[in-house]
């Protein structure tokens, strides 16, 4: 038995700290239903100006989840870091034809870049460091703004989803996607730098949507590399529930040692580690974009 004076030397157990994420009502999401058949596909962009937030990532391993309840996935690699291929086993500087070409050369057809991918289902269009002089380049093109929805058009028929990973940045190359998609998803790293940049993406949507594309609305917004044992993570989650609301995706990727490992095996991590809670989470996802498309 130990007295008042003991309490210093045997304290109370610790108060775990409050977890937005853990606190949030979740919605209910129906399973998928089976297709009875392909087409025409949405086009989603995977979008925000700073790098390094889990956007690659995403577009990888949601089209494989995707893939997983019986959707036919196109992704489209619009990043000259040529990352995403990369991510799925490709060497970027070995291509002969990649997305530069489909964009750039009238005489290369989608049959001529896309490729197959190890997880079935699931196609490419790669891209590596030639994808930059596009950027120069599309300046002087007719329509530039519309150069991506023009070459993807014979590939919705074949498709229920087209995913572009868009380059780090909001330049041409990002309008070109925006203008191609019906939906934009926010891949947002848990923390403040990432946080003050989405209201200029949200401003470029805005900007797209009246201008170019009526049809474009942002399908949500996915909080990535989330540690809610920190309390920097679950304030800027707390924060983005704030402004955003029911926009903000119920996944939450959190941070995990997995998607590294995914990268250098070049494949999804719902093939590398199957049971892994990054591999739920994509699942999860894929359910939430499927119910809201």
């Amino acid at each position: 038995m130990t007295t008042g004076d003991d309490e210093g030397l045997f304290p109370a157990d610790p108060v775990k700290p409050h977890d937005p994420v853990l606190a949030r009502e979740h919605r209910e999401i129906p399973e998928p239903a089976p297709l009875q058949r392909h087409g025409p596909a949405r086009v989603v962009s995977l979008c925000n100006q700073k790098g390094g937030v889990g956007k690659t990532t995403t577009a990888i391993n949601l089209g494989a989840a995707l893939a997983e309840v019986g959707r036919r996935v196109l992704l489209v690699d619009l990043d000259p870091q040529g990352a995403m291929s990369a991510g799925l086993g490709v060497t970027p500087n070995e291509l002969d034809l990649t997305t530069y070409n489909l964009l750039m050369d009238r005489d290369v057809g989608l049959d001529d870049v896309v490729r197959k991918t190890s997880v079935t289902g699931v196609d490419l269009l790669p891209s590596n460091i030639d994808l930059s002089a596009a950027e120069i380049q599309l300046v002087g093109e007719v329509a530039r703004e519309q150069t991506l929805a023009r070459v993807l058009r014979p590939a919705l028929p074949s498709y229920d989803f087209v995913l572009i990973d868009c380059q780090p940045s909001l330049g041409l190359l990002t309008v070109n996607a925006l203008s191609a998609s019906r939906g934009v998803i926010i891949p947002l790293e848990c923390e403040f730098f990432s946080l003050r940049g989405v209201a200029l993406l949200i401003d470029t949507i805005e900007k797209v949507q009246e201008r170019l594309n009526p049809e474009l609305q942002l399908d949500g917004i996915l909080a990535t590399m989330y540690d809610g044992r920190t309390n920097h993570s679950r304030e800027v989650f707390s924060r983005v529930l704030e402004a955003f609301g029911d926009k903000v995706f119920d996944t939450v990727v959190a941070r995990t040692v997995r998607f590294p490992e995914t990268s250098v095996a070049g494949e999804p991590i719902t093939s590398w580690a199957p049971h892994s809670g990054g591999a739920k989470a994509y699942r999860d996802l894929a359910r939430e974009v499927i119910s809201r498309s």
